[in-house]
Formats: C-alpha cells, sequence, structure tokens
C-alpha cells in the first residue's frame, strides 16, 4: 500500500484511544501510529477502531497504513507485552505476536525499534533487535521497518550494519535544531523517510514568534497548517495527535496549499530568527 502523507498519533489517549482513533478515521487519515507500550499508548483501543472501521465498511485494510513500535522493559510500566526474563529476540517477537492480536490483523505496515536502548551508540542487543524485526519483515509479517528516538550517529550505525535499513526515522523535531535538520539530511541522502512527531508542542515558543504570527496572517492559514505544510514539503511525514474533530480536518487540509521558498525558509529557521 502506498504510505500516506500524514500519520494520526495515538499516545497519551487512554481510554479515549478507540473514539479518537474512530474520529481521525472519520475525519480521513489513512495511517495510524501507536506502539504495544501500556505506559502511554493503548494499542487494543487502535484495535477496536480499526476493527469496527473495518466491519463498517469506512475503509479497507488496504487502505490503512498501520504504524506499532517494539519497546524495550525501561520504556514501559508493569504491564509488559513479553516475558521480562526473556532473551531480546524472543520479547521482540512477543511484542510483535501480541501487536496483531492487538490490531485484529495479520500484517503491521511498519515496525518500528521504540528508540535504542543506550542514549550513546548501539548495544549489542538493539542489534538482535533489528535482526529479529527483518526476520519479520523477511517473512512477509512487517512491510516497512524503523527506528525511533534516534540521534545521527545512531542511525548511521544502524544504516552501516543492517541488512535492511530503515525505511523510516521517526523523531521528536525542534525548530531550535532547524527541525532535526541532520537527521532529516541523512534521510533525504539514503532515501530514508523521516516522521516528525511534536511538531507543535515542541515548539510552543517559536510558533509565537512576530514573524510566523505575520506568516499566518498573509497566508490565512492556522499556525498548525502551516507547520505541517511546511513539514510535507521538506520531505517530512508528519504526525499529529490532536484530538479536536475539526482540528484534525484543518491538519489534514493543509495540503490544499505551498509555501514559496522563501516561507519555507521563514519557518526551516523560525527559532534562530531575531
Amino acid at each position: 500500500m502506498a504510505v500516506p502523507a500524514f500519520l494520526y498519533g495515538t499516545a497519551w489517549k487512554e481510554e479515549h484511544t478507540e473514539r479518537l482513533t474512530r474520529l481521525a478515521l472519520e475525519a480521513g487519515f489513512r495511517g495510524i501510529d501507536t506502539a504495544n507500550q501500556r505506559r502511554h499508548y493503548f494499542e487494543g483501543g487502535v484495535g477496536a477502531a480499526v476493527k469496527r472501521a473495518l466491519d463498517e465498511g469506512l475503509v479497507t485494510r488496504d487502505e490503512l497504513f498501520l504504524q506499532t513500535k517494539f519497546t524495550y522493559s525501561h520504556g514501559q510500566d508493569h504491564r509488559l507485552p513479553y516475558d521480562a526474563d526473556a532473551d531480546p529476540a524472543s520479547q521482540v517477537r512477543q511484542s510483535f505476536a501480541s501487536s496483531l492480536d492487538h490490531l485484529g490483523v495479520d500484517i503491521i505496515d511498519s515496525y518500528v525499534l521504540h528508540g535504542p536502548s543506550t542514549m550513546r551508540g548501539l548495544s549489542a542487543a538493539d542489534h538482535v533487535v533489528w535482526r529479529t524485526m527483518e526476520e519479520l519483515h523477511g517473512a512477509g509479517k512487517a512491510r516497512l521497518l524503523g527506528v525511533s528516538n534516534v540521534s545521527l550517529p545512531q542511525l548511521e550505525e544502524l544504516c552501516a550494519r543492517a541488512t535492511v535499513r530503515p525505511a523510516f526515522v521517526q523523531n521528536r523535531c525542534f525548530a531550535r535544531s532547524e527541525w532535526d535538520h541532520a537527521v532529516r539530511a541523512f534521510c533525504r541522502n539514503h532515501d530514508l523517510v523521516y516522521q516528525g512527531f511534536s511538531l507543535l508542542t515542541a515548539n510552543a515558543q517559536e510558533l509565537t514568534h512576530p514573524r510566523f504570527h505575520d506568516l499566518a496572517r498573509r497566508t490565512g492559514r492556522t499556525p498548525a497548517q502551516l507547520v505541517f505544510r511546511f513539514a510535507q514539503q521538506v520531505g517530512m511525514l508528519p504526525l499529529t495527535g490532536t484530538t479536536d474533530p475539526a482540528h484534525m480536518r484543518e491538519d489534514l487540509d493543509s495540503a490544499g496549499f505551498d509555501l514559496s521558498e522563501a516561507d519555507l525558509r521563514l519557518v526551516e529557521t523560525i527559532a534562530t530568527s531575531a
């Protein structure tokens, strides 16, 4: 299936996950991001919304892009989706099987390593986990692979040693680093798709900049639409986690206009503008 131009993120929605995922599908989102990490996600709620949408004919499975993640135990709470005493490869397989059950599907469209096990470099466990993810990909159970919360050196090491390179890199995206410029440049140069999350919440201060407000007034677009359109035009696949159905539709409508090269540069450098 085609990768959508926008993803709906389901983190931190708890008991509202099913309802909000349904609203996102009704608004027109066809890409859903989740994780088998009960601490911050309710993957089963996503699955319930997907099942209902499929049963009612709102969407078909071929139209849906479902992305979930394997999360190490240090990122989990007590509700682990695998045996805490199992080796890393077994934990990946157990987590993946649990995700299939939660989501009610046979194939995951994008399976993501939810961050390396260490802050610097990659550990032996990271390489075992990635090889296991490659096995799932090779078996046709995960169409594409990805990695999240990764630094440039970690990404370079992973790509150098991987048999199957990540198709996606998902990072929290800060305007103060010119929207993760270095990692995005690596992705662009190696045909990887950069997924940006927290595009609004991580940059609240920058989005109050007078020049940004001038841009919003001049274009007649909302700040969120400007950020998401900027992201798409510079090659990002943005995520939004809005809980407002009107904002869901507004965010999707950001695909309906283009920013000039000068305006793209204004947004890219907004954190360093005088």
